[in-house]
């Protein structure tokens, strides 16, 4: 078992990573890896990202890395869950440069709503910390979902009905 993932071990990975890179290009974090950034969270298991580089040579030095800093990262964001939504990018928060790399805190209503459609304690708390911390406004949050809705049938393990009653009840919870 990997040792828990902390802000400072976070910042490694993110300086290990951009020295691999030759070419520009975006990282964004997600889930535990944002609530650990923001102190919302001491540490998490693993480090989510998504990575939009063109150059491969990020992706493929990902596993060495992981080996050599003994923490695990998964190529995981909330458009593998939910459609993303528009102008995801616009919205995710810059963290830091470093190398050829920035690195974002993946868009926060996407985030939320991809927590709240897991509906774990631990996304549900993180989903309220957004809202707390001032990141996400619930009727943008409510119209993001609505926006998203038609898509829904994309995704199998979505049921529509039951996550539009997820979403009201976080709402209504705020």
């Amino acid at each position: 078992m990997r040792a828990p993932v902390t802000s400072q071990r976070m910042r490694e990975f993110m300086r290990a990573l951009a020295t691999e890179s030759r070419g520009e290009g975006h990282v964004y974090l997600t889930g535990g890896a944002s609530a650990v950034l923001l102190d919302w969270r001491e540490s998490t298991v693993d480090i989510d990202i998504k990575v939009i580089s063109d150059d491969s040579r990020v992706l493929r030095a990902i596993p060495a890395v992981k080996e050599r800093l003994d923490i695990n990262v998964e190529q995981a964001s909330p458009d593998n869950f939910i459609p993303p939504l528009p102008g995801w990018r616009d919205r995710s928060a810059f963290i830091a440069r470093e190398g050829k790399l920035s690195f974002h805190h993946y868009d926060f209503y996407a985030q939320c709503l991809a927590k709240i459609e897991r509906g774990h304690a631990k996304d549900l708390l993180d989903a309220h910390q957004m809202v707390v911390a001032g990141f996400v406004d619930l009727q943008r949050l409510r119209g993001f979902y609505d926006e998203i809705e038609p898509e829904l049938w994309e995704y199998s393990a979505v049921n529509p009905p039951s996550f539009r009653a997820k979403v009201e009840a976080f709402i209504a919870r705020q």
